[in-house]
């Protein structure tokens, strides 16, 4: 019998990813999703899923809505992968940010405990609870110190998914992802906002890239690779705690020179720093520590940030090139 799975935050980057490779491993997928009125279905179209996926309307605000779904759905694995997850965003709006990404994750897993307390459940936890780095690399016995009300958030789902674990006897696991990237990546975030760019100006499209901390290090994976570890976890006999990185840190400055001259151009002439995206309390620098995930789940990533950073722009030329026509 097919297992059934259950994933929250579906119509986003990593949702994508992970009911594209969940229906490859013949699963039954059932995608959570919030009433919209605009097309949030064209990243798991773009993967190729949008027809195969079972969409139950809730809202993680609504525990009746989740404990519906458990219900409906039958799921054998729970992946909460929604959250207000736009860091710059979160000191805007942090009330809607804590009660989204940290009680909403206290909402699904009340859901599980209360419909089906035998399924697996996967928190999304974030490299940005360690916010103001605690040691050189990070790993799962790092102290936090978040520097983001996003990051405090998903502190608190994070501990809420541990405390549940040891409380409950739930199989809940976290997943402390560090930033991962791929062509359906939002056009806000960082690399998707240079890759993009750099296909515009590119098209001549646009003359200039506006962009805040260019010094800011980030450990960069391929979020493809990243929802295979958040599977390993839930395939676990006991729940746990995992870090998922590449081991690897670099520059925003690094990686606009990768973005911009795998189309020919020098970034130095097209990138203005302003003022206005320096963050209040900035992250420095975030360096992931990976090998829990390789000795116990056999996990390695498989793509590099130039592969990554090169695969990206290229999607960006592609559906750009119908608007400079």
């Amino acid at each position: 019998m097919n297992k059934s799975a259950l994933i929250t935050g579906i119509t986003g980057q990593d949702g994508a990813y992970l009911a594209k490779l969940l229906l490859e491993k013949g699963y039954q997928v059932h995608g959570f999703v919030a009433r919209r009125g605009s097309d949030m279905r064209w990243r798991l179209r773009e993967a190729g899923v949008e027809q195969d996926v079972n969409y139950i309307e809730g809202d993680l605000m609504d525990l009746s809505s989740l404990a519906r779904a458990m219900e409906t759905s039958k799921a054998d694995e729970v992946y909460n992968l929604g959250a207000q997850s736009f860091v710059g965003t979160s000191w805007q709006q942090p009330v809607l940010t804590a009660q989204v990404s940290g009680v909403g994750a206290i909402n699904v897993l009340e859901a599980v405990r209360i419909v089906n307390p035998a399924a697996h459940f996967y928190q999304a936890s974030t490299s940005e609870m360690f916010g103001l780095i605690q040691a050189e690399k990070q790993d799962e016995t790092t102290p936090f110190y978040p520097r983001s009300p996003y990051g405090v958030a998903k502190l608190m789902a994070h501990w809420a998914t541990v405390n549940y674990r040891e409380s409950f006897g739930l199989h809940a696991s976290s997943g402390i992802l560090f930033n991962h990237e791929s062509p359906l990546r939002g056009v806000e975030f960082v690399t998707r906002k240079v890759t993009h760019a750099a296909a515009s100006i590119k098209l001549g499209l646009q003359k200039e890239l506006r962009l805040g901390n260019i010094d800011a290090k980030r450990d960069w994976g391929f979020a493809g690779d990243y929802v295979e570890a958040m599977w390993l976890m839930m395939q676990q006999p006991q729940a746990d705690d995992y870090v998922v990185a590449t081991g690897i840190t670099t520059t925003v400055r690094d990686m606009c020179k990768i973005a911009f001259g795998h189309l020919g151009l020098g970034y130095e002439g097209h990138v203005v720093i302003d003022q206005k995206f320096f963050r209040p309390a900035e992250v420095d620098v975030l360096l992931g520590n990976p090998a829990k995930a390789k000795a116990k789940l056999g996990w390695a990533p498989k793509t590099s940030l130039e592969q990554l950073i090169t695969m990206m722009v290229d999607a960006d030329m592609r559906r750009l090139q119908g608007q400079a026509a």
